[in-house]
């Protein structure tokens, strides 16, 4: 009997040659990702973001999970997410799966049933009750048949559907995102009250040979979620090359910043990226003030 492993390969395989379509062949490019298609497989809205990729979002707002005295808000650190590339040869798929350790065997074997691959399984948080893990996926092929398989994983989990999501407790206070955004240099959007910062890498990053965009999951990430008066956490992952890594890492120890993951998302990025984890909680703009000096360290070191 052909194992698991060998007939997820074997899947992929077929997807990406079933899916080459004229155009891409005659040196067109590829055709763009079915995004209605991509909702419908789903059941979700998606949204558009630079590099033609397609994203969608599975927030975890079923899970109370806290760090400490933190309770950690899904648009925070808990959010699954699935995003789509078009390429010359078949859709490329990224993403991300926030699970609980009792949830994690049946999410594994539906991925592997339709053919995704995973990339990574690991903790973001450290601390955190009940423990979280984060299982990362690939895969390159039919998108709605991915999207299919990215469902039927997510249906082993407890994540609601749009519509059914819990309840949330009121945030205890707001981000002044004005100052926030001035001392990290840059604006953020707010979503449900948690600012989210995005610093793309400045090189070209490629995945199995193909480029791929920061919109794919390749960013570095800080959030900041307000916990009182002028006080936020903060979580969020450094997309670093190898000799960065000891140096943000000095740097954020120096402004309170305790590192708390460090790992690989990818099994075939160019370069080799490391993404370094973090956490705190304290003054908000203190701890705007400190990521920046790191962001710093990060561009300078080459």
């Amino acid at each position: 009997m052909r194992s698991i492993r060998h007939t997820a390969v074997a899947t992929l395989a077929l997807l990406s040659t079933a899916t080459i379509t004229p155009a891409a062949a005659r040196g067109q490019g590829p055709a763009p990702v079915d995004r209605a298609g991509i909702e419908r497989a789903l059941g979700r809205p998606s949204a558009v973001l630079p590099g033609g990729v397609v994203r969608i979002g599975m927030p975890r707002s079923d899970l109370r999970v806290r760090v400490g005295g933190t309770p950690i808000r899904a648009n925070f650190a808990l959010g699954s997410w699935v995003a789509f590339l078009p390429t010359p040869h078949g859709t490329m798929a990224m993403g991300d799966l926030v699970v609980l350790e009792s949830e994690l065997a049946d999410v594994l074997l539906e991925l592997q049933r339709a053919g995704i691959e995973q990339s990574a399984i690991h903790h973001h948080l450290a601390g955190e009750s009940p423990s979280v893990l984060y299982v990362h996926l690939h895969a390159h092929g039919d998108a709605l048949k991915i999207a299919e398989g990215v469902r039927a994983a997510v249906a082993k989990t407890g994540t609601p559907a749009p519509g059914r999501e819990p309840a949330t407790v009121p945030l205890p206070a707001t981000l002044d995102s004005a100052a926030l955004a001035a001392a990290l240099g840059r604006p953020a959007p707010i979503n449900a009250g948690v600012m989210n910062f995005s610093v793309p890498r400045p090189e070209t990053l490629r995945a199995g040979g193909h480029p791929v965009p920061a919109s794919m999951g390749l960013a570095t990430v800080m959030n900041f979620q307000p916990t009182g008066p002028g006080r936020a956490a903060i979580t969020g992952d450094f997309v670093l090359l190898g000799a960065q890594v000891n140096p943000v890492i000095r740097a954020l120890q120096s402004q309170g910043i305790t590192p708390t993951s460090l790992h690989n998302h990818l099994l075939d990025d160019e370069p080799r990226l490391f993404f370094l984890h973090f956490w705190a909680e304290d003054d908000a703009v203190k701890l705007a003030r400190g990521l920046r000096a790191a962001l710093d360290v990060m561009t300078a070191t080459p």
